[in-house]
Order: structure tokens, then C-alpha cells, then sequence
């Protein structure tokens, strides 16, 4: 699938994406071309226009996580989605595969973060230490396979790695994500994290905007578009 069937949404003002795993949405140390560039390069190529592209990155997930990101394509686009994000009011669902025996069909869960940065990776904790911030997300189990379960959860903060280190911290990692404890990787090096729905607010128009994207049809995921009523066809 190439990156304009990807492409969820675009306006003058907003160039929203259903990133695949393995994609940086910006460039980081190991120098690999970003999605940011990608979508730089089809914006120059569909609209033919001179010298550079501006593209603002508003958020980030993952390296090995898929699913929804926005993208401005205008500094005052930018900088109200920006203070958006930063005061917390964008709504961001997940979908998360975890092994069967997770106990719950529903709850939520508050966990105290602390971060290693040499590490790149993230703690939680159950109760306060030391430059530790608290973490919370509500989950509801959707759907259950014959090793492992679908969870469907609703961030309340962002914290870095937030949904993997809470997940790993009860001793279920998601699928694939050796750096949190799962037993084994995913062929593609992903994890099965996917970043399902963002609610935003159009930045010019102030308009309540909700994004949705479907995981790639791979390994586990096949099922999981095949088994819920209520996920519409893949592309």
C-alpha cells in the first residue's frame, strides 16, 4: 500500500496518516528516511510545488507501533495542534494484543512512570518514587483468540511508552515487544500496538475531528479484522 492509500484525511491545514510499523515519524539517530519525509515528497509531487515542503510534526508514536498520526501542513496549523497536545485534549485509542490469560474484561489502571533515556525505555511503578509521573489508561477486553486477547484502550495521559511499560508492569507485554518482556518478536520486528482512533480539534475550523485506521492485514491482526463485526473492511 502506498503512502496516498494511507492517507485518512487532508485539507489545507491537516495531513493525517495510518503509519505502518517500522516507520519513524521522524528522524532520530539511525538516519532512516521518516515518514515525515515520505509524506513531504508526495505533497511536492502531487500539488508540483518549488523548493521545500512544509510539513510540522504534532505528535509521534512509536517506531514498531502503527496507526494514526497528524501531521500540519501550516506553521498556524502547527502551533495550535501543538497546545492541542500539550494541554491534553486530543483522544487517542489504541488497540493491543496481549496473551490470553489477562484477567480483566475491563478496569483501568494507574501506574507512577519513571524514564530511562540511555535506555530509551520506561518504568512503572505501583506507587510514587523519585521523578516518577503518574500514568493512567482505562482497557476493555474486545475480543479473545486462542492464545492471546484484544484490548481497546483509552490513554488519559502520555507518558513515554506508556501503554507498553503499564501492560509489561502486570506481567502481560504485548505481542512482540521483546524490549517489555514478550518471550518472542513478530516477524516484521513489530509490536502489536496500534494506535486505532485520534479525536482532535480542526485547528482553523475548531470542527471535533475523530480518525480511524484499521492495522495492516498481518499475522494476528488478519483475525482481528476478520473476527469484529464492527471494524470496517480494510483497504
Amino acid at each position: 500500500m502506498n503512502i496516498a492509500e494511507r492517507i485518512l484525511f487532508e485539507d489545507n491545514h491537516l495531513l493525517v496518516v495510518n503509519k505502518k510499523a517500522g516507520e519513524l515519524v521522524q528522524g532520530d539517530k539511525t538516519g532512516d528516511p521518516t515518514l515525515a519525509d515520505h509524506l513531504k515528497t508526495y505533497l511536492k509531487e502531487k500539488y508540483n510545488k518549488p523548493g521545500a515542503v512544509f510539513l510540522g510534526v504534532v505528535h509521534r508514536i512509536d517506531r514498531p507501533t502503527s496507526g494514526v498520526v497528524v501531521f500540519a501542513k501550516t506553521s498556524k496549523a502547527l502551533s495550535r495542534l501543538s497546545e492541542q497536545f500539550k494541554k491534553r485534549v486530543p483522544e487517542k485509542t489504541y488497540w493491543t494484543i496481549v496473551p490470553k490469560a489477562f484477567p480483566e474484561s475491563a478496569g483501568k489502571l494507574t501506574h507512577w512512570m519513571t524514564r530511562n533515556t540511555q535506555q530509551n525505555k520506561s518504568k512503572a511503578h505501583k506507587n510514587a518514587v523519585p521523578n516518577s509521573k503518574e500514568a493512567r489508561l482505562s482497557f476493555k477486553k474486545t475480543q479473545t483468540f486462542e492464545h492471546y486477547c484484544l484490548l481497546e484502550i483509552a490513554l488519559e495521559t502520555g507518558r513515554h511508552h506508556q501503554i507498553r511499560a503499564q501492560l509489561s508492569q502486570l506481567g502481560f507485554p504485548i505481542q512482540g515487544d521483546l524490549k517489555y518482556g514478550a518471550p518472542g518478536s513478530n516477524p516484521d520486528g513489530s509490536i502489536s500496538l496500534h494506535a486505532r482512533q485520534l479525536k482532535i480539534e480542526h485547528p482553523i475550523s475548531k470542527t471535533p475531528l475523530i480518525f480511524v485506521a484499521n492495522p495492516q492485514k498481518v499475522g494476528i491482526w488478519k483475525a482481528v479484522l476478520s473476527g469484529l463485526t464492527d471494524v470496517p473492511s480494510a483497504e
